[in-house]
């Protein structure tokens, strides 16, 4: 690791972590409060993915979609007109609208294999995102003179990487670059996580094998063909499933390449002296 004890974290005059669990654990809110020190440079993979490997796709398929309106496809077609997508930390709804969800058109569903197409798009934009870190710690220092960097992930880091294996291309460079810091929730915090989600269903990224499976299983348990499926129905009924598939992958990326810190500690963060201490205290544990 970066930091291989407490006391090198501590002492250390630059401080580099990458956060990972799933969305709904504080992953964006600790990295939002230490950007906003002013001492840290905050890199969102999300935002990354957003404006720079999928900014096109989104802004085409809005185009598509205007296209089919005579008078913006007018307009469109003599440059009056200008669509592009306006994300930012706070707001990364184009990407999950991009990424859309699978099941009948009328309810605003994808075929499986455009659905397919969108979700092999995301895993290669998150993979050139997470690998673009190291570029960015440098970036953060050079130009803009942050002593300190945070690197806030998406919830399906785990879905492309092998924790187990120690040469993994991505691992490595991450963990050479970053102390990796797990944020562990509890079973109430999964239970508000699906809560939450059933509430308010968004699009996910999810292992191709994972998603193949229960694509499968949800048609044969339902009896329902792929273009009757309710989009929204669909992944609700995944969710869980995919907080289940995650939790065994995020815990190994953890024990090989990290450090754990419980999400009602991170809770308790409301300062860079808060999180400092809160990660000085996951490293004693660690050894």
């Amino acid at each position: 690791m970066l930091y291989s004890s407490a006391s090198d974290w501590a002492n250390a005059p630059q401080k580099r972590v990458l956060i990972f669990a799933m969305s709904g654990l504080g992953k964006t809110y600790v990295s939002n409060m230490l950007r906003e020190t002013g001492d840290w440079f905050h890199y969102s993979i999300d935002y990354r993915i957003g404006t720079r490997y999928m900014g096109e796709f989104i802004a085409d398929n809005a185009k598509a979609e205007a296209m089919k309106v005579p008078f913006l496809r007018e307009l469109l077609m003599s440059d009056s007109i200008h669509i592009g997508s306006n994300i930012t930390f706070d707001n990364l709804a184009p990407v999950s609208t991009y990424l859309g969800k699978p099941g009948d058109p009328a309810k605003g569903g994808l075929p499986m294999a455009e659905y397919q197409r969108r979700q092999a798009q995301f895993r290669r934009a998150e993979l050139d995102a997470l690998q673009d870190t190291p570029y960015f710690i440098d970036r953060a220092q050079e130009l803009y003179g942050y002593p300190n960097f945070v690197c806030d992930t998406g919830g399906s880091i785990c879905e492309w990487v092998d924790p187990e294996d120690q040469s993994d291309p991505i691992l490595q460079k991450l963990a050479a670059s970053c102390l990796m810091v797990w944020i562990k929730g509890t079973d109430d915090h999964t239970e508000e996580l699906v809560r939450r989600f059933d509430k308010d269903p968004k699009p996910m990224s999810y292992q191709p094998e994972f998603l193949t499976a229960c694509w499968s299983e949800y048609l044969n348990e339902n009896n329902v063909k792929e273009a009757d499926v309710d989009p929204d129905a669909f992944i609700r009924w995944t969710y869980a499933r995919a907080l289940a598939h995650r939790q065994p992958r995020y815990e190994a990326m953890a024990e090989n390449w990290g450090i754990t810190v419980a999400a009602s500690d991170m809770a308790t963060v409301r300062d860079q002296a808060d999180f400092t201490a809160v990660i000085e205290r996951a490293l004693e544990m660690r050894v």
